[in-house]
């Protein structure tokens, strides 16, 4: 955990977000984990309404931008600038990691569920702080944003092995619990998932969904490189 006296200057982290706080408690509640043992308040609130401010800003710029894309091809778009994969990335590159209050151990360069809830956490104070043309700033100079660029889907994995076991005719992918460690506020579950004459693969992550992507993941890969091995 890093502990309030180890924390880096805020006024850093305040200048990558192009605002200076009024009220700063809101920048160190959008950086508390739930795990932290602090008495400041974690980011889940935070976070529940930042998902939906950045939802609007997100939603605004496709639609002010993309003109000629009709409903479908404006839902690939924001899709892929706000699943977490992508917010993760904006959280690296602002090297956001550093400020995070969590518990000790907790690696947060691999985890990209956490990072992804504290950017949307610092979106919601951003805004509680500094209004929405704040918060429209910070997206816009450091979004992936491409206005330009053609509008394409990434399905997750469990979306494609569930299309691969189909298009062979086998029974859907298999999903199980193998493990869970940990305390409440910071588990650690095991997950496997088989598909017939492909066998299993595992994967350790701190929620079953993030576990079962994790393991559909791997079990394609495997599909893919080694080959088909159905029996």
């Amino acid at each position: 955990m890093t502990g309030p006296d180890k924390t880096p200057d805020p006024a850093a982290l305040e200048a990558r977000l192009g605002h200076s706080f009024a009220d700063r408690g809101l920048l160190a509640e959008a950086l508390t984990h739930s795990s932290a043992t602090t008495d400041t308040a974690s980011y889940e609130r935070l976070e529940f309404l930042g998902d939906r401010v950045l939802g609007l800003i997100l939603a605004e710029y496709f639609h002010a931008n993309c003109p000629a894309d009709d409903e479908g091809k404006l839902s690939l778009r924001y899709h892929a600038a706000a699943r977490q994969s992508t917010l993760a990335g904006v959280a690296r590159a602002i090297d956001i990691g550093p400020y995070v209050q969590t518990q000790a151990g907790m690696d947060l360069a691999a985890n990209d569920s956490v990072l992804s809830d504290v950017i949307e956490s610092l979106v919601a104070a951003l805004y509680l702080d500094g209004g929405l043309d704040v918060v429209r700033r910070f997206v816009l100079a450091n979004w992936p944003l491409d206005a330009e660029a053609p509008a394409t889907g990434e399905k997750d994995a469990k979306s494609r092995l569930q299309e691969f076991a189909m298009q062979k005719g086998l029974p859907l992918p298999a999903y199980r619990m193998v493990s869970r460690d940990g305390p409440d506020h910071a588990p650690l579950m095991v997950f496997a998932v088989s598909v017939d004459g492909f066998g299993e693969e595992h994967a350790t992550a701190g929620s079953r969904k993030q576990a079962e992507q994790m393991a559909a993941s791997q079990l394609l890969e495997r599909i893919l490189t080694k080959g088909e091995r159905h029996g």
